[in-house]
């Protein structure tokens, strides 16, 4: 198993940017924002009154009825009737309310978290090559799936929490000075303490929530890794090993994720005793205090009070939790953000104009380039391609072949020196204008969830069906024209390689490119596609700038010029007979492939 790495970007700042950040999205939905707020206030009133309507029961209909009952007069249950409609029409209240600001709460979440991975969508498709190389697919996976959900929960039951919570301790304090300001302080003195215990708590609880989600992420890039590698693992015997690596992540993540749980196990019983110890206060001084007539509290209001330390806890609570749950949110966010914020390295200059046509004239002025530094890919390269020419390029691996094709896309940009299309600073013209007048063809076929249709459309989305099956039958795959609304499958799962092969040539085909670029494009494939891809090669180059980086070296003989590439240096430049006349190192790379597939064709003979 690869050492895979989650990456580091923590930036330990304080949590209020985050909770600014995640305002700003619930903002553009301001109404359903407000209607939550206040429809909270109200349930929050609602609930804050019924202690009141207890103390108001108690003293002028139970304590009053047991007095007159004791002094012979007959019961009176007109205050019962009285005080069950009140508490029922409380109680309906309560229900509809709490119903609204559930509804509005929930239509803010769901739209956050919808514009949220629209927003990380949009960042993968705008980023360049380089974030790519440096990032596991798996991580990049979970920012879109888990993490978001991470961050949008703190606006589901988070955020009703800390409103609700708030509104609740604001009411219930009010109501307790109110009445009697000495219960009052009872309360008051504990919360402090309940505050602290609570925050403490839920630092550690945090602390190993971020590990357990670290181990998640890099859980999830190694389930990636090994699904898409499960052949290599099974044909180099590496299952036990690969196994083993695995359950030492899956170890790390359960010690953290354990430490986690048993820190919230022990949050509750905390709190709940730290309550009872000012519940059992009131009880004792409250009650001196109704036995105390002069003291003005009533049994009703020691009942209210009982009921207000019971309810004023919950909502401490809850908000000590909403910041611990925001905390951890945050490292979820922190991810989300930070990939938000990256700048594309490949951007457009303010004064870069757009190119309708180009001719397809590529020139190198001393182009250095490195993906890491001291270590150069290319190194003063000086070429130039007229616009029309086929020129292939050739070389061991490694050489750095790839390379000039990734610049002239501009998935990269060269370190020093300039790369001009048509005598112009490629880095004048917009990516996309440059980008659009390219057709590329990549070794390894790459096609999206859809049909066949659907998936040559992308090189020309408004392309007609006759334009389609003519790029078919350039391409060499005429006997896809009748299946066009046939499905591909998941990534082209129901096609042969050589068929999405072909269907990729299509695409490129279709976008009508000004230079068509090949990156052994045909080396996967059988020999059959293969020949007819070389049957329609010739047709599609015809007017266009080509380069082609062939794996079988037998196919490029026809070009106009054969690069041949060694440790980032053009060692040699000419035709297919100029080179072989020289009998350097091209004749070296082609007598030796000729005469490998002689003994390979040999091999195959005798084994029949």
């Amino acid at each position: 198993m690869s050492k895979l790495k989650e990456v580091k970007f923590e930036k330990k700042e304080s949590i209020f940017p985050f909770l600014f950040r995640m305002l700003k999205y619930s903002m553009r939905y301001r109404k359903n924002l407000y209607l939550f707020i206040f429809f909270v206030m109200l349930v929050a009133g609602i609930e804050a009154l019924f202690p009141i309507v207890w103390m108001k029961f108690l003293d002028t209909v139970i304590v009053p009825g047991i007095e007159s009952h004791n002094g012979g007069n007959p019961f009176d249950n007109s205050g019962l009737v009285k005080f069950f409609g009140i508490y029922m029409l409380l109680a309906l209240c309560l229900s509809t309310f709490v119903h609204l600001f559930i509804k509005n709460c929930g239509k803010i979440q769901e739209n956050v978290m919808f514009d949220i991975r629209q927003d990380i969508f949009r960042k993968f498709q705008e980023l360049s090559f380089s974030y790519y190389d440096k990032s596991a697919v798996g991580w990049l996976m979970t920012r879109i799936t888990s993490d978001t959900i991470k961050v949008t929960e703190l606006i589901s039951w988070n955020f009703i929490e800390v409103v609700w919570g708030t509104f609740m301790i604001i009411f219930c304090l009010t109501a307790m000075f109110i009445y009697n300001w000495k219960l009052a302080m009872i309360v008051a003195v504990t919360i402090p303490v309940l505050v602290l215990v609570s925050t403490k708590i839920r630092e550690l609880i945090l602390k190993y929530s971020r590990e357990s989600r670290m181990y998640n992420s890099i859980i999830t890039a190694a389930y990636n890794e090994h699904i898409n590698g499960v052949e290599v693992n099974k044909s180099l015997v590496q299952e036990e090993v690969a196994s083993r690596e695995f359950e030492k992540l899956s170890q790390k993540m359960k010690v953290a994720s354990y430490k986690s749980a048993y820190y919230n196990a022990m949050f509750l019983p905390l709190v709940i005793f730290i309550g009872s110890i000012a519940a059992a206060l009131i009880i004792y001084y409250g009650g001196f205090m109704v036995l105390t007539p002069e003291s003005g509290v009533t049994v009703g209001i020691l009942a209210a009070f009982f009921g207000y330390a019971t309810l004023i806890y919950e909502p401490i609570t809850d908000l000590s939790r909403f910041y611990s749950q925001a905390q951890a949110c945050m490292s979820a966010g922190e991810r989300i953000f930070t990939l938000l914020d990256t700048k594309p390295e490949i951007l457009d200059r303010k004064d870069s104009k757009e190119f309708e046509r180009i001719n397809g004239e590529i020139e190198f002025e001393n182009v250095t380039f490195y993906y890491e530094k001291d270590k150069p890919v290319l190194e003063s390269i000086d070429l130039k391609i007229k616009a029309g020419q086929s020129v292939a390029l050739v070389g061991e691996t490694g050489g750095g072949k790839s390379t000039f094709i990734n610049l002239i896309c501009r998935f990269y940009e060269p370190k020093g020196g300039k790369i001009k299309i048509d005598g112009i600073d490629y880095m004048d013209m917009t990516v996309e204008s440059l980008r659009s007048q390219l057709g590329v063809v990549l070794q390894t076929p790459h096609l999206f969830s859809g049909t066949i249709r659907e998936n040559i459309q992308y090189g020309r989305e408004l392309a007609s069906e006759a334009e389609i099956i003519e790029a078919l039958r350039l391409a060499g795959g005429e006997e896809f024209a009748d299946k066009l609304d046939e499905d591909v499958g998941e990534a082209g799962e129901n096609l042969s390689l050589g068929e999405k092969q072909l269907i990729s040539f299509a695409r490129a085909i279709l976008a009508n490119p000004r230079i068509f670029i090949m990156d052994e494009a045909t080396s996967s494939v059988d020999t059959l596609t293969e020949a007819k891809i070389q049957n329609g090669i010739h047709g599609i180059m015809e007017g266009r700038t080509s380069l082609i980086i062939a794996h079988r070296l037998s196919t490029i003989k026809n070009c106009d010029r054969i690069l041949v590439v060694k440790k980032g240096k053009i060692v040699e430049d000419g035709t297919h007979r100029e080179l072989m006349k020289k009998k350097g190192y091209y004749y070296q790379l082609y007598t030796k492939q000729l005469r490998d597939e002689k003994e390979k064709e040999f091999e195959m003979q005798e084994q029949q």
